[in-house]
């Protein structure tokens, strides 16, 4: 991974994401895919399934395969000046997302036939084959990428929707946008980061350390739960040659408010992000 220093021009595009969760025998585990060398945006960093939202997932179409009513969708998410279309769009861009690229489907069949890797996912909606899961993924952080970029020159506004691994299925990368997955508990994961077996991105690395200090899934569900998802835009600035990425309730960020435990700004050090006093800051 490495440093960019192009200025993105266009606006951030919406987009979603699932931290899948489990509880292993050691603890709380989740799931990353490594996403293809190749790919434009974070090529070859581990990262939890997710993709830009469609306007397919939008299509007002896919309201009667939801569990819950578009309107409670529409508050679920927490966004007043989101609208409704586009807040089902999310939800439905979320759960498209995590089957594209692990396999896990959060719905069941209603029809005589069940999806199964592989299958288009709005073509099974279209077929009124699927009962959509959307009470399975709750809400959890909106992530907006900083004005000044850091390792890509594309923006994003992206949901991070939390949920537990649903039972009696399996949890797999496609082999086409990602290439490699793991089942991890967030401070293992960090510790791969940190002894660069695996690459991560500041998001990633900042959602894996909130995670830590969750022993279950009931315990991070009931946390998500308990607020509406925070709004987290990094600011990014120079200092000293190198690159800061500082976060809300830090001293140089314009918001005051911290948004999430954990370390108020990363630095851009022999070429990836760390915090200032080393890996045991992440926890602090």
């Amino acid at each position: 991974m490495e440093l960019n220093s192009e200025i993105p021009t266009l606006p951030p595009r919406d987009a979603a994401t699932v931290v899948m969760l489990r509880d292993g025998a050691q603890g709380l585990e989740v799931f990353l895919v490594k996403r293809h060398g190749l790919s434009d945006v974070l090529g070859g960093a581990y990262v939890f399934p997710g993709g830009k939202l469609d306007a397919a997932d939008c299509d007002a179409a896919h309201h009667p395969h939801f569990d819950r009513d578009a309107a409670l969708l529409h508050a679920a998410l927490g966004e007043t000046s989101t609208d409704q279309a586009t807040a089902c769009g999310l939800f439905v861009a979320a759960l498209r997302e995590t089957f594209e690229e692990s396999g896990v489907l959060f719905a069941s069949a209603t029809g005589a036939s069940t999806a199964a890797a592989g299958s288009e996912f709005h073509a099974r909606l279209a077929a009124q084959q699927l009962r959509l899961h959307t009470s399975a993924v709750q809400p959890w952080t909106r992530w907006i990428t900083p004005r000044m970029p850091s390792v890509t020159n594309k923006r994003f506004d992206t949901r991070f929707f939390i949920a537990a691994m649903p039972q009696g299925q399996f949890a797999a990368h496609d082999n086409i946008e990602a290439t490699e997955s793991a089942w991890l508990q967030p401070r293992t994961a960090l510790q791969q980061y940190w002894d660069r077996e695996i690459e991560l991105a500041p998001p990633q690395i900042m959602s894996l350390a909130q995670l830590s200090r969750h022993a279950t899934v009931a315990s991070a569900l009931a946390e998500a739960a308990s607020r509406p998802p925070p709004v987290i835009m990094p600011e990014a600035f120079n200092e000293d040659g190198g690159r800061v990425i500082c976060y809300p309730g830090d001293a140089q960020h314009s918001v005051q408010v911290r948004a999430m435990p954990g370390p108020s700004r990363l630095f851009w050090r022999n070429k990836r992000f760390e915090p200032e006093g080393g890996f045991n800051a992440l926890f602090a």
